[in-house]
């Protein structure tokens, strides 16, 4: 894997790891790919496309979004918040947005499109 390539997942690895609104399985996928090309570079590739496979249909569409900020955001942010939040991600899919602009949604679809796996 050329260094841009790599740097470019490192960078979203390390998004993954660390954000809050990353799954388990997202966290240890990310912390598997980390491990496995401190041991060996070489592996990155392989690392990746497993890296991949269990980001795919991870990253939240933003129709999900949409219909969280319409329930359970009411509950878990207040009413104002999850209005704000609805009014935000209705713009976002206008100007044509289709997934999550979280920070861990956004590394997974990020990586998910360098490799082809989805369009954004």
């Amino acid at each position: 894997m050329e260094k841009e390539s790599f740097d470019f997942v490192a960078e979203r690895v390390e998004t993954l790891i660390a954000s809050g609104a990353s799954t388990q399985v997202t966290k240890d996928a990310a912390q598997a790919w980390k491990d496995a090309v401190a041991e060996d570079r070489a592996a990155a590739y392989d690392a990746t496309i497993k890296l991949l496979d269990v980001l795919e249909g991870r990253p939240t569409t933003i129709d999900g979004v949409i219909a969280f900020a319409e329930g359970p955001a009411k509950q878990i942010f207040g009413e104002e918040a999850a209005a704000k939040m609805l009014e935000e991600q209705k713009q976002r899919k206008e100007a044509g947005a289709k997934y999550c602009n979280c920070d861990a949604c956004t590394a997974a679809s990020e990586l998910l499109a360098e490799f082809g796996r989805i369009e954004l």
